[in-house]
């Protein structure tokens, strides 16, 4: 990524907002033994090369930001909600939270809706994989107009667009008119909105809180979606208990108006200013050639895409159980989801807390998610079941959290459109591929075994990705002894085992 001017290590100007003299930064001294550089971050760590120096005076505040709040140059955690000390953050935080909510309402209905027209988990999966198929089909070509096209307008419209679409589902099934084929156009029709949304979304959070709060901002995100998960699915079991499926599309149709006014608000000045990329022929096989050229952001992108063709086939699997094995209705596949969201919601705000998104955690969260599907698959009880959804929904978004954090902190301004339409396109777009053929699956030999079979191939995956970074960092397996207890650990090929 490329780094920041370096006017950052100048000392501040004095003005009315400036610390009294006795806080103010000292002249620089030589460098102590404690003082000097640090060694290089290791392997499976993505540096923050646009954050400022470790040393030196206090920086200006963002764009955006109240003075009070700049950014001092020490090393410390950052704080869980520092990004929303910043106004154009607040107005699209607080947008998101109405949207994703109305979001979450309409995808239990959506599912709920298909399973009750067609008594099949094979036709909810179809109208999943056709949610995700124009992202997997025009993807690419998503990232490439949204690094050309400014980011604040291109959302008004797919935010409009994606809001239309639950108006008019809402309108044919609270009239009696809706049929499944129905559904799937809107489901088709939300993801083409989908294609231009997704990367225009990452890509305008750097421009909001630019690249020091980037990691934060990105987990606030997560935790935004998986709070509204929360809230959606418990609210949308009890509209279809009570009012029916259509009331759900309804709101979250009205729901969108939310972060279009939050768009509509924002301050256009305390935008950071990002260059927009030229129009001009083979910028999509460009930004091909720019993943392929870098480790640390292809293979977290082959990570995602394994889990989310094969382990995150939620809908597919839990109506299931709530329907087939548990035979508990829709609220039980409403505690599911809700469960799964406390889980979600706890490893985003953990993920705020931390400083840098480690290859290393993506690797560990991705092969533990793996397995407790696996065991989840072979739960009992549907208490059991339910207990098991809070930690699958912790390492689940761990998952999601770092490798999108290292894949943005990772990749130069500039493609980061690209890059992360492509991100977007193999997590989501290889769900069409997946999805039918889970739920053929899990009709054919049952819900167990599909789930199984899901955290099976995303641990694998995990393991096999996770053992090509350590040969490709030129790391080795060390097993030892640290202060009396063993210790296995990941050392240079180069450095001896410690006794």
């Amino acid at each position: 990524m490329s780094t920041g001017t370096g006017a950052a290590s100048a000392p501040a100007p004095a003005t009315h907002d400036s610390p009294p003299a006795h806080e103010t930064a000292q002249p620089a001294q030589p460098p102590t033994a404690a003082e000097s550089p640090e060694p290089a971050e290791p392997a499976g760590t993505v540096a923050r090369t646009e954050t400022a120096p470790r040393t030196g005076p206090v920086l200006p505040a963002e764009p955006g930001e109240r003075p009070e709040t700049a950014v001092p140059t020490e090393p410390r955690r950052s704080s869980m909600f520092s990004s929303l000390r910043i106004r154009n953050y607040r107005l699209f935080f607080l947008g998101q939270v109405v949207s994703n909510t109305g979001t979450w309402m309409q995808r239990i209905a959506q599912d709920w809706l298909v399973l009750s027209l067609t008594g099949s988990s094979t036709a909810v999966g179809v109208t999943t994989a056709l949610q995700f198929l124009p992202m997997l089909l025009f993807g690419l070509y998503g990232g490439v107009l949204v690094d050309r096209l400014p980011k604040r307008p291109a959302l008004l419209v797919t935010q409009s667009a994606m809001g239309a679409t639950g108006l008019v589902l809402a309108f044919l099934t609270l009239t009696g008119h809706v049929q499944v084929w129905h559904v799937y156009v809107a489901a088709f029709a939300v993801g083409l909105a989908t294609v231009v949304d997704n990367p225009a979304r990452q890509s305008f959070v750097s421009e909001m809180v630019g690249p020091k709060h980037l990691q934060n901002a990105v987990s606030l995100n997560s935790a935004n979606f998986q709070s509204a998960r929360l809230v959606g699915p418990a609210v949308a079991g009890v509209l279809i208990t009570g009012m029916g499926t259509g009331w759900a599309f309804l709101l979250n149709g009205l729901s969108f108006l939310a972060p279009i006014a939050g768009l509509l608000l924002m301050r256009a000045r305390e935008l950071h200013a990002v260059e927009r990329a030229p129009r001009g022929k083979g910028q999509l096989r460009e930004g091909l050639r720019y993943v392929a050229g870098h480790p640390e952001l292809i293979w977290p992108i082959v990570l995602v895409g394994f889990i989310g063709t094969f382990g995150f086939n939620f809908p597919v699997w839990l109506s299931a159980y709530a329907d087939d094995v548990f035979h508990a209705g829709a609220g039980a596949y409403s505690l599911f989801n809700t469960l799964m969201a406390i889980g979600s919601l706890t490893g985003a705000l953990l993920a705020a807390r931390r400083g840098t998104a480690r290859l290393r955690v993506l690797i560990a969260a991705a092969a533990l998610f793996g397995t407790l599907e696996i065991v989840a698959a072979g739960a009992p009880s549907l208490w059991l079941f339910s207990l098991l959804m809070v930690p699958i929904g912790i390492f689940g978004l761990t998952v999601n959290v770092t490798a999108n954090t290292a894949v943005q902190m990772g990749t130069d301004p500039a493609m980061r459109g690209r890059v992360m339409a492509l991100f977007m396109m193999v997590f989501m777009g290889g769900t069409p591929l997946g999805a039918p053929v889970v739920g053929w699956i899990t009709d054919a030999y049952g819900a167990r075994v599909g789930f199984a079979l899901g955290g099976l191939v995303s641990a694998l995956a995990a393991v096999t990705i996770g053992l090509i970074l350590v040969r490709a960092s030129g790391l080795r397996l060390a097993v030892g002894w640290h202060r009396g207890h063993p210790r296995v650990r990941f050392v240079p090929r180069e450095e001896p085992v410690p006794a």
